[in-house]
């Protein structure tokens, strides 16, 4: 039967719309994304540009300094130290994997010791990481082969903090080293100080027990205790000097004896076990503060305020340096005993590193500043700026 014009038309229009979209599903499909491949660590050494990738290596350690990888007694479950090689012994070759909170009690070494020497594959970005080629913001960790973890839920990035007054940092702006150092000790000093009494009502409200208005959060020992139960006594808190007094002779006068950017609530008992020791990792476990420890020279606190310890040090070292009639406080990476020297600030610049700041800190900086002394800790702030300063150091 002969086909009218009609329907020859309505073919012909039939037969491009198919054609048409065959070509639009063939775009779709030659044109869909794939999968990024998985990179070695020296390739993820040499691409430190804030990409994201999938790496795969061998756990070889913890690191916990520039060039510091621990392989056995493991301080906490913040990092990994990677390499191509399961034997490998060079801190070059490694990448320093930085553990989220999230994935800690899965892939830290303290809690999975067994883990070294595993084959993994770690999803995140390629940036510094303890001065060191690194990998942060992990979003997936995995047995090499095998299905990742699942992400969990993604933390937004932070915002600047509403409490710091605009322009505060201005004239640090752009600095680096020694320069940035000098810079942020111009915008901080010259704080109203308070006197060694006052500091009892300033601990009691910057160190208030989220959970009891009543209490106060002892700070190495992380326990509650009662705000009326300061003193000298056993079984009372007193103010600890993280920076001791001894470190620079400055005894409890008002300035570095006094300021409450380094002064905590301790248990007296604790407060004596830490003396005038540096800061430095292990030793035998403290009586009445768990998961601190300590040795003849040095002092390790809990986990969870490592950060927060290791910026109130930094910022003493900043704040104070003799140029307005106070001690000349300075970071070393050596145990000091009595001088005007307080280490080890590689170890402080790990602690930094794996326990970042948190809202309460923040929190308590602003409190600080608004209601006492009315000067900020930087480094809470910007924690960048720990790095660039004392970062060559190790």
């Amino acid at each position: 039967m002969p086909i009218s014009a009609s329907r020859r038309l309505g073919l012909t229009l039939a037969s491009l719309v198919a054609l048409a979209l065959a070509s639009v599903m063939a775009v779709v499909i030659t044109t869909a994304p794939a999968q990024a491949a998985t990179i070695n660590v020296t390739t993820a050494i040499a691409t430190q540009n804030g990409s994201t990738a999938t790496v795969r290596g061998y756990v070889v350690g913890q690191p916990t300094a520039t060039s510091t990888v621990v392989t056995s007694n493991y301080p906490n479950d913040y990092a990994l130290a990677i390499a191509d090689s399961a034997t490998e012994t060079s801190t070059s070759r490694m990448l320093y994997v930085q553990i989220p909170d999230a994935f800690r009690s899965a892939w830290g070494l303290r809690s999975n010791p067994s883990l070294k020497g595993r084959q993994i594959d770690v999803t995140g970005t390629l940036t510094a990481y303890f001065s060191h080629p690194g990998h942060k913001n992990a979003t997936a960790f995995a047995f090499a082969g095998s299905t990742p973890t699942p992400t969990p839920t993604p933390t937004a990035t932070p915002t600047a903090d509403p409490g710091i007054p605009a322009g505060y940092y201005d004239s640090a702006a752009g600095l680096s080293g020694s320069s940035l150092k000098s810079a942020l000790h111009n915008i901080i000093d010259g704080h109203t100080t308070l006197s060694y009494s006052a500091v009892w009502e300033a601990l009691k409200v910057l160190d208030q027990d989220p959970n009891n208005s009543s209490n106060v959060i002892e700070f190495y020992s992380g326990v509650s205790t009662p705000k009326t139960n300061n003193g000298g006594d056993a079984n009372n808190w007193n103010r600890e000097h993280t920076w001791p007094q001894s470190h620079g002779d400055f005894g409890t006068s008002n300035g570095p004896g006094t300021d409450v950017h380094h002064l905590r609530p301790e248990d007296v008992t604790v407060n004596s076990t830490r003396g005038n020791k540096d800061f430095d990792l292990g030793g035998s476990a403290v009586s009445e503060c768990s998961d601190c420890w300590t040795d003849s020279d040095s002092f390790e606190p809990r986990d969870s305020v490592k950060g927060d310890l290791a910026r109130g040090i930094l910022y003493m070292t900043v704040r104070y340096n003799g140029d307005d009639g106070f001690a000349d406080l300075e970071v070393n990476n050596s145990i000091n005993g009595s001088t005007n020297y307080l280490g080890k600030v590689c170890v402080l610049l790990g602690w930094h590193n794996a326990d970042p700041v948190t809202a309460a800190e923040r929190t308590r900086n602003n409190t600080v500043y608004e209601s006492f002394q009315h000067n900020r800790n930087p480094f809470v702030d910007h924690p960048e700026y720990a790095e660039s300063i004392f970062g060559a150091t190790c």
